[in-house]
């Protein structure tokens, strides 16, 4: 059960507050559709992304099994976080 809490924990605060968020968070003020269609529209997409990303991590488990995945994720992040903040200084200092 603490996994699953975890798991839990570890999207939603991940998903919190991110770019998914303020789109929906757009939809919703703009009035054309009915709050729970486009909570309906934005918890579907979700749930679609999430099985194709379990899936693709089932596959990646069994096929890559020597590959150090958590690793290499964590190595990209810093890699994109690295990327940003050069952009940044490159869109400031010209």
């Amino acid at each position: 059960m603490i996994d699953l809490i975890t798991i839990f924990a570890t999207v939603f605060l991940a998903e919190f507050g991110d770019k998914t968020q303020l789109s929906t968070l757009l939809f919703a003020s703009e009035g054309k559709h009915e709050p729970w269609m486009v909570a309906a529209a934005a918890g579907g997409a979700l749930v679609l992304s999430t099985v194709l990303a379990v899936l693709a991590g089932t596959l990646a488990a069994r096929h890559l099994a020597g590959v150090p995945l958590k690793l290499l994720a964590g190595i990209g992040f810093i890699l994109i976080g690295a990327w940003s903040v050069w952009e940044h200084f490159q869109a400031t200092s010209g």
